[in-house]
């Protein structure tokens, strides 16, 4: 089963370094960097930013993740970690990036800047 269709689910451990290498290779365009899995996202304008943030709100909503966001004019950057695995990157932050990618890409011919 792909990230794109798992579900977050409660309580989710923490990854080791092994495990996170292995899942990065599945979500193009997202690092880590501070203990956080992340991704930023540019657009060619607001009101592409701001349709993809609600997007993104409607499926981080659903999965029930909540990421930490910073929005701009043409940029939103994702930053991903799992408060119940002490803050370190857990599963559902890969199913969420999946996710944020899959978004991305159906917007990305609409203007969005990789």
């Amino acid at each position: 089963m792909t990230l794109l269709d798992q579900h977050c689910i409660d309580g989710a451990g923490a990854l080791d370094a092994a495990a996170v290498t292995e899942l990065l290779a599945q979500v193009p365009g997202w690092s880590v960097a501070d203990g956080r899995l992340q991704r930023d996202f540019g657009f060619r304008d607001f009101h592409q930013t701001i349709d993809f943030v609600n997007a993104l709100a409607a499926m981080i909503h659903q999965q029930d993740h909540h990421p930490e966001l910073i929005v701009t004019y043409r940029q939103c950057v994702v930053h991903y970690h799992t408060h119940s695995a002490a803050g370190a990157i857990s599963q559902n932050d890969f199913i969420c990036a999946a996710k944020a990618n899959a978004l991305y890409a159906q917007r990305a011919g609409a203007g969005a800047q990789p």
